[in-house]
């Protein structure tokens, strides 16, 4: 063996020795974490999933639960890190905490190995939040469906597992309304009937589902419905109704929106603003520069940012962005 092989060895049984003592400090609840030490759970390689895998169980509950949050604050800090590994883990915990933050923690993970994963919770889980969860975390799969990126077995599978939650009327609105919204982006008559049925059905929690979901489906039948939504008395329903508007992104509703500018509620206002932003045009770029010039400073920032995305969409090589 040359020195070179000899050096990659011991590099590897170093890095291998000091994984190794981490997990046994995880299991220790008397340590505290630290963010340079979580960062040891990144990227990791095959053995110390398997490494992993042994030790997770023998990790006290509250120690597990504080290291998936902790996992889950650095990755928002941080798009570098990837604790995939944990959080796949994490799915099959005994502890319903566990397994929320988990299947938060893979909202980026694209890898279809994660839709019976998911699928599986979202029929079988326990735990209501984690079945809602679930419901969630599938729908990027349908909007990848939707694109043409996805085999026909893997979005027929997505289907049916939503479908079928939305059917259940056992199910707690909770997820039903989250397996509305993730099948909103797909194109098929029954996807519209669900969202019709949720829509009129007379359940408030459905009902701001099916106004979200009409925003994904970028389907302009549905813009008489949320223009209607704008005055409704709940501010949850006006603000979903103005995110939808933004979604689907048709000029003619500018008009309509200008007004939610001055609504009561500040995350209304929050919401025409982007979304004005997103639809774009004259009529849009007039409105936020008079409120990026007069509003209140908060308005004034978030009015700005949508110029901007006005200026990015209509130019992205446009001086704002070149350096």
């Amino acid at each position: 063996m040359d020195d070179s092989t000899h050096s990659v060895s011991s590099d590897q049984a170093d890095s291998n020795q000091s994984f190794e003592g981490y997990l046994r400090e995880l299991t220790d609840p008397s340590i505290k974490l630290k963010a340079a030490g979580l960062a040891t759970l990144s990227a990791l390689h095959t053995e110390q999933k398997a490494e992993l895998a042994n030790v997770w169980r023998g990790i006290p509950i509250e120690r597990r639960r504080e290291v998936v949050q902790e996992l889950l604050d650095l990755e928002e800090d941080n798009v570098e890190f990837d604790f995939d590994a944990v959080f796949l883990q994490g799915l099959g915990d005994d502890d319903a905490e566990v397994r929320l933050g988990s299947v938060r923690g893979l909202w980026e993970h694209e890898g279809v190995e994660l839709i019976p994963r998911l699928l599986t919770l979202l029929r079988e889980d326990d735990d209501a939040a984690v079945r809602a969860e679930a419901a969630l975390a599938l729908g990027r799969f349908v909007l990848r469906s939707e694109e043409g990126r996805l085999r026909e077995r893997h979005s027929k599978a997505v289907e049916s597992g939503l479908r079928e939650v939305i059917a259940n009327s056992d199910e707690i609105e909770e997820v039903r309304a989250r397996a509305i919204e993730a099948i909103g982006p797909h194109d098929a008559a029954w996807v519209r009937q669900a969202i019709s049925e949720a829509y009129e059905s007379g359940v408030r929690r459905l009902k701001v589902a099916a106004v979200h979901a009409m925003g994904r489906s970028c389907e302009r039948r549905w813009l008489p419905l949320l223009l209607r939504e704008l005055s409704n008395e709940e501010a949850e329903v006006r603000y979903e109704a103005a995110t939808a508007l933004g979604s689907l992104g048709d000029e003619s509703t500018v008009a309509n929106l200008v007004p939610a500018l001055s609504d009561p509620d500040e995350e209304v206002r929050e919401a025409a603003i982007a979304a004005l932003g997103d639809i774009g045009g004259r009529e849009a770029r007039d409105a936020l520069l008079e409120l990026s010039r007069e509003g209140s400073p908060a308005a004034k920032e978030a009015a700005l940012a949508a110029l901007a995305e006005i200026d990015f969409e209509e130019d992205p090589l446009s001086y704002r962005y070149r350096f």
